[in-house]
């Protein structure tokens, strides 16, 4: 029987040491992982998200229903301008961990970081990285200063119970502290297993003699092996033929399983990433109505006029809103009332036509997370 998995997201300002915990946390590594890219190695920095996993013992609070938890850790890019990956890999986790640089505390993208943990999770474990570099004198007081700024800013978000522990993922220094925490805050969520098999690959490339390898996390549904899949909106059916789960071979994945999914006579080039599914889950859509909600942090006015980027999943692209308001509950049937730019008092349900210059591939009812990504990287505004 396959060991149920978590997805973890290590997420946190550029060079606060995610890749390094990542590492120190991690037993298994996977083709994507840990700065493996070439461009990674050149500039130093994590340029995608990145795989890597570890088990341990099945946390007791949820039963014992297994011995042991599969841990997927989800490293992603720190650098401002690569904040459309960052939200690609937030919305396949279960909880977040925001790493602080102990030293510099909460920087830009950190801020950027929390919001979107505030949109796509309820779980959150905050990490004060690299006490190594403070004299052992003086560690307790500067690791007691920051928490504190860290509790106030978290005060006024969601996460006002979020542990914050400290630690050295260089040193080794709090790691097995830090994975005893990690357990006692494990919440698995319900898994939707029964529906269509809808799977978002991250990443895609070929094997010689074996064929194309699908790498990604499947949200819905389950499959198995030499059953046939539909590849993204290239139209074409494969069916399966192996599956891997951090290099363990498996003949079923189901909802929240990060695998390896092999397919042949089809070409690595045609998908780097997007949506593989079965049934009639997935549409391809150049419109899209949306129930808007603005975050607090975003200062502009927010506009019918503008081009916003939309991420959807892993996609990203251009697209203008319409605004309307009225009933609650969305209905055709309803009438709504035109709106020149949002509204920020308005007690109705607020919504959106969302017009794309691109399309996108999604499910209904999927989370759509609208940015400003062309702000200056260097202003200390919110983009989202």
């Amino acid at each position: 029987m396959s060991l149920p998995n978590f997805n973890i997201g290590i997420l946190g300002h550029v060079d606060s040491g995610k890749t390094t915990l990542a590492k120190a946390l991690s037993q298994v590594a996977s083709t994507a992982s840990f700065d493996k890219n070439p461009q990674s190695k050149e500039r130093g920095i994590t340029l995608d998200l990145g795989f890597s996993s570890f088990t341990m013992p099945y946390p007791a609070h949820l039963g014992s229903s297994h011995e042991e938890l599969l841990v997927t850790l989800v490293d992603c890019p720190g650098h401002a301008s690569l904040l459309k990956t960052v939200i690609g890999g937030a919305h396949i986790i279960d909880m977040m961990i925001l790493v602080v640089d102990i030293m510099k505390g909460i920087q830009t993208q950190t801020a950027e970081c929390l919001v979107i943990g505030e949109l796509t999770c309820d779980n959150l474990l905050v990490v004060l990285n690299k006490i190594d570099l403070i004299p052992a004198e003086k560690r307790d007081a500067q690791v007691a200063k920051v928490t504190k700024k860290i509790g106030v800013t978290l005060s006024k978000t969601k996460f006002t119970t979020t542990q914050i522990i400290s630690c050295s993922a260089g040193s080794n220094i709090g790691i097995k502290e830090l994975v005893n925490v990690i357990s006692n805050n494990v919440k698995l969520r319900a898994r939707d297993t029964e529906g269509d098999f809808v799977f978002a690959v991250d990443h895609c490339f070929g094997i010689r003699g074996q064929g194309t390898i699908l790498t990604g996390t499947c949200l819905s549904g389950a499959i198995s092996v030499n059953s046939p899949i539909k590849i993204s909106d290239t139209k074409l059916e494969r069916k399966v033929k192996s599956m891997q789960v951090f290099r363990r071979s498996v003949d079923r994945i189901s909802a929240g399983d990060r695998a390896g999914v092999c397919v042949t006579q089809f070409d690595a080039k045609q998908l780097e990433r997007g949506l593989v599914y079965t049934g009639s889950a997935v549409q391809t859509v150049h419109a899209l109505v949306v129930d808007l909600h603005k975050v607090p942090y975003y200062r502009g006015a927010v506009t019918g006029k503008t081009k916003y980027h939309v991420s959807v999943g892993h996609e990203t692209v251009l697209g203008r809103l319409t605004f309307f308001s009225g009933e609650r509950e969305f209905s055709f049937a309803n009438r709504y009332s035109f709106e020149e730019t949002f509204p920020e008092e308005s007690g109705d349900g607020v919504f959106a036509l969302l017009e794309l210059e691109n399309s996108v591939q999604c499910v209904a009812r999927s989370m759509v997370i609208i940015s400003r990504l062309d702000i200056d990287i260097n202003s200390p505004t919110c983009r989202l």
